[in-house]
């Protein structure tokens, strides 16, 4: 019988290798360093940043978070630093983690993201991008890039064609066949799909008879989002043949391992590293010991066992 220790953790997601298949998701884990001192992050598998765009962003005004259901709204609007004080004053301090290192892009115009993605590939320890599409297209209207077929197309292929680093795609929930807009980002150079992103919704304060959030809407996610995200990774999964991360309200190893049997090789943690900030090395645990209770030597042989 193989015993927690032994239980081997490692998952690969195209060319990267990660020690364990927890990541920390974009928007909910900083630069990463803001977490060093709730655990040790060279002990995660990886992590996602702050969403990096071409110019500082100051975010939306406040109220920009309300807690929900088994969930939360958060309409930050994207607040960060940028890419340039990402990469002079962030990532040096990240070098000394033994980590994968994750930069999530956005941009309003194609322009800003391919501009993003050279400036990245350029830069010492940052192993992958992920392309965050549920950004307005100011160039064509606002229409959301990861909603319009066309212009997830040349998002991707723009991007793809700026770096040379493995290049995920985070795939919005707020589309009608998600399945198809997989096929898109894939043929487009995608090498490996994140999914998914918060879904829209609202609130609101009836007192004042006004919305709770100043931005009106925000993205929903947390537990209550998780049967739906399970869902579209399945959708997902029966629509490409490309590496998927999951994610979308996972808090705990059972969780995580629904994901992992639908056909994820890995998940990013999001909602509940406010709950609990070391839950990425925690959550790692928790799956070697499900695994050795199970006789799983190896927890990549869980992925994609779901069995119809």
């Amino acid at each position: 019988m193989v015993t927690p220790a032994e239980v081997d953790l490692e998952v690969q997601v195209g060319t990267l290798r990660f020690r364990s298949p927890v990541i920390a998701a974009s928007g909910t884990f900083g630069y990463g360093e803001e977490f060093s001192q709730f655990l040790d992050l060279s002990r995660l598998g990886g992590f996602v940043t702050k969403g990096l765009s071409l110019a500082p962003r100051e975010g939306n005004p406040p109220p920009r978070i309300v807690e929900t259901p088994s969930g939360m709204l958060n309409a930050i609007g994207l607040q960060n630093v940028g890419v340039d004080r990402f990469i002079s004053e962030k990532l040096p301090r990240l070098r000394q983690f033994d980590t994968v290192v994750i930069a999530n892009v956005f941009g309003e115009t194609v322009e800003e993201y391919t501009a993003v993605c050279r400036r990245l590939d350029a830069a010492e320890g940052v192993h992958a991008i992920e392309l965050n599409v549920s950004c307005p297209n100011t160039a064509h209207g606002g229409m959301t890039f990861g909603t319009d077929p066309a212009a997830l197309h040349e998002v991707t292929a723009a991007a793809r064609a700026a770096t040379r680093l493995p290049l995920w795609v985070k795939l919005t929930p707020n589309v009608t066949d998600i399945g198809a807009l997989a096929r898109i980002a894939v043929a487009a150079g995608a090498d490996a799909l994140s999914l998914v992103n918060t879904f829209t919704g609202m609130t609101v304060d009836i007192e004042r008879r006004r919305p709770t959030l100043a931005n009106v809407r925000g993205g929903l996610s947390g537990p209550a989002i998780r049967p739906l995200a399970l869902h579209l990774l399945h959708e997902v999964r029966r629509s490409v043949d490309v590496p998927l991360i999951g994610m979308g309200g996972i808090a705990a190893a059972d969780h995580a391992l629904q994901f992992l049997m639908v056909g994820a090789s890995a998940v990013q943690v999001g909602t509940a590293n406010y709950v609990a900030p070391a839950i990425g090395v925690t959550l790692a645990a928790d799956l070697a010991t499900w695994c050795a209770a199970h006789d799983v030597r190896a927890v990549r042989d869980v992925v994609g066992t779901l069995s119809l």
